[in-house]
């Protein structure tokens, strides 16, 4: 016999754990399809920037900071130490060439000095001594010259006398022979002589060409001692204004102690600080811009210097054309320096979303404006104000140029 089976009722405790669980299920799938790819974002059209793509004449800069310095600066440092004894003119004055600042006192080179001159007037005196002696010597010699030639003379006369009386018989064979020997012995002497004559005058001249070249060297060394005084006396290199004078009466410097400088102030040149990045496309002969005023001035590399500190080389920049009015030494300036020529280049403003994509993605703006979705692109150079785009964009977009980072992994905004 059949027993029969009564249907199952669910309870209302059933229904509403079905109800929880199918609630807590369309929440996990509304958060999945919130953080998926193609999540999108309300965003207020007011808190965002949003440019459009152009094409213009573009021109790759960089933004730097330069101060003004003078065209020239001539160090001051001591050349001899000593101690200050007098101050002739303060820190900022204006000098001209040769004017004298300060001088020094230094008793043991002035007492080199005195030396120095007493040497020099001693082997003056015994050059002359010398020189005399010489002279002296070189007219005896040339008085026995002269008598040795007028006693060869004699016996040359006496020896042809005697040899014609001698073949005509009148003298005998003696007397003959006599006067030949004391020709020929007269003869003898006259070569010695003329050799000794010769030897002497030779050495005469070496011996005054050696003094003179002695006492060449002893001025010389005198007219460097007095030189060495006489830097005692610190004296203005060239024209121009003394700064950052550095000495007091009584204070003793060391030779080689920086004193100060004189700047030439008749011109101003730029020294610029450049990240060390870039210092392969940096050279002479590159031109900067700035504004001052409401005018625009141009600057152009003349040096660069390659040692880098602390990340980061300079450079010196002279003007171009004009010079701003009123410029002063310490002056800092905002300056662009070109990298490279100008050219037509499809444009797209600098903005905070750099940060975010690095480049390589934006949000570009629907031609209805209701919203922006990403897009891939591609970036080249930048100055202080756009970047070169090389793909991915047109004349006439619009994108969102303004920070990306409250959107997330947003793939689409909608725009309010």
């Amino acid at each position: 016999m059949d027993v029969p089976i009564q249907k199952k009722k669910f309870s209302t405790q059933k229904i509403g754990l079905a109800i929880g669980i199918i609630a807590i299920l369309a929440l996990i799938i509304y958060v999945i399809f919130q953080t998926s790819g193609g999540s999108k974002l309300n965003v207020d059209r007011e808190r965002i920037s949003i440019s459009t793509v152009s094409e213009n004449v573009f021109q790759e800069n960089i933004p730097v900071n330069g101060i003004v310095l003078p065209i020239t600066t001539i160090y001051l440092d001591a050349l001899e130490g000593g101690r200050v004894e007098e101050k002739f003119v303060e820190d900022g004055a204006m000098l001209k060439k040769g004017e004298p600042i300060l001088r020094l006192s230094n008793t043991d080179l002035e007492l080199s000095l005195i030396n120095q001159e007493t040497s020099v007037y001693n082997l003056l005196t015994q050059m002359q001594i010398s020189q005399n002696a010489a002279r002296q010597n070189t007219i005896n010699r040339q008085n026995q010259f002269t008598d040795v030639e007028n006693n060869l003379i004699e016996a040359e006369r006496v020896y042809n006398l005697n040899k014609r009386l001698y073949e005509k018989g009148a003298i005998g064979r003696m007397d003959y022979e006599s006067s030949q020997n004391n020709y020929n012995y007269q003869k003898e002497r006259m070569k010695l002589s003329k050799q000794v004559l010769s030897e002497d005058t030779i050495s005469s001249k070496l011996e005054v060409s050696q003094a003179k070249n002695s006492y060449a060297r002893t001025q010389s060394a005198l007219e460097l001692m007095r030189k060495k005084v006489g830097d005692l006396v610190v004296r203005a290199p060239i024209d121009g204004q003394l700064t950052s004078l550095d000495a007091e009466i009584g204070q003793s410097i060391n030779k080689g102690t920086r004193l100060g400088q004189v700047d030439v102030i008749t011109g101003y040149k730029v020294r610029v600080d450049i990240d060390e990045h870039y210092i392969s496309r940096i050279y002479n002969g590159q031109t900067g811009t700035f504004v001052l005023n409401n005018k625009t001035y141009t600057l152009e590399i003349k040096k660069v210097f390659t040692q880098v500190t602390n990340g980061r080389f300079q450079v010196d920049m002279k003007f171009q054309g004009d010079v701003p009015e009123g410029i002063r030494r310490g002056q800092n300036l905002q300056i662009r320096v070109a990298l490279s020529a100008e050219k037509e280049a499809l444009l797209v403003a600098k903005g905070g979303f750099f940060q975010k994509t690095g480049g390589n993605w934006m949000f570009k703006v629907s031609e209805d404006g209701n919203t922006a979705y990403k897009v891939n692109i591609r970036l080249g150079s930048q100055n202080t104000e756009y970047y070169e785009v090389l793909d991915g964009l047109n004349p006439g977009d619009k994108v969102v140029t303004s920070s990306y980072d409250a959107f997330g992994d947003t793939e689409e905004l909608i725009l309010k």
